[in-house]
């Protein structure tokens, strides 16, 4: 299948490891020029200097005013964005009873302020070229909230609702809008979660990432790149009818329709 996706540019934040890099290094197979943004500075240019047309800018996309600099950064570097991916870590794990007014707060401004901002700014050019993608990370827990991860259902949930409501206002103009929800995929991120698990419940990593699997129909985790391949077809051009959508990459995890 051809994605149409030589020569487009392309933004992914959250790009230094784990489902970020795969979807960096995913969309740079298909022939675009791909900005990659982290923190880690020599581990971001370092992969950024493996793919055929690719930078690295270090960033912490929770800093006042990165939104804005990491847009023009990669501007710069390639023109205007064609497809972004909202992509970046989430907030630590806890209980819903537990969360105060700080942490529900800092886990908006994470998931959802700094991604409607990084939206704004290259919105307007996708629609007045008549072409665009924008494609969220975001989590099995927006269709079945997660136990011990109130912060990331509550900020991610907020997304979602975000992106159903941008993607019919803008179909029109030829952007499309879709998240992609991981459930257990084989990161680091989940890696310390399953440690977590394991220190509530006295439990070791490998046993908490075993209980897990098994309430998995496909009794694994799954790959970054597998998940990186369902954003490569949804930033490409054949995917130009599919909008407002949540798609799982869970392995058959979320039992629901």
């Amino acid at each position: 299948m051809d994605t149409g996706l030589k020569g487009k540019n392309v933004l992914v934040p959250g790009s230094s490891s784990g489902i970020g890099l795969a979807i960096a290094q995913a969309l740079a197979e298909e022939g675009a020029n791909v900005v990659l943004a982290a923190r880690r500075e020599d581990v971001v240019q370092a992969e950024a200097a493996k793919l055929p047309s690719a930078i690295g800018i270090a960033l912490d996309l929770n800093a006042d005013g990165a939104p804005a600099a990491l847009v023009e950064a990669a501007e710069e570097a390639f023109g205007p964005i064609d497809v972004l991916v909202l992509n970046g870590g989430g907030p630590p794990p806890g209980g819903a009873a537990d969360v105060t007014d700080e942490q529900a707060l800092a886990a908006a401004h994470q998931l959802l302020l700094q991604h409607i901002r990084l939206t704004n700014l290259v919105l307007p050019g996708m629609r007045g070229r008549g072409w665009g993608r924008i494609v969220a990370v975001g989590s099995s827990g927006v269709q079945q909230p997660l136990p011990n991860l109130a912060l990331s259902n509550i900020g991610r949930a907020g997304l979602a609702g975000y992106l159903k409501t941008l993607a019919a206002e803008v179909a029109g103009d030829g952007v499309t809008v879709n998240m992609v929800l991981p459930g257990r995929i084989d990161t680091d991120r989940v890696a310390s979660l399953d440690a977590a698990a394991a220190k509530r419940t006295g439990s070791t990593p490998e046993e908490a990432r075993r209980s897990s699997e098994a309430g998995i129909p496909a009794g694994r985790y799954g790959k970054p790149g597998e998940f990186a391949a369902v954003v490569a077809f949804l930033a490409g051009t054949p995917a130009a009818y599919v909008t407002g959508e949540q798609i799982r990459v869970d392995g058959g995890m979320v039992r629901s329709y």
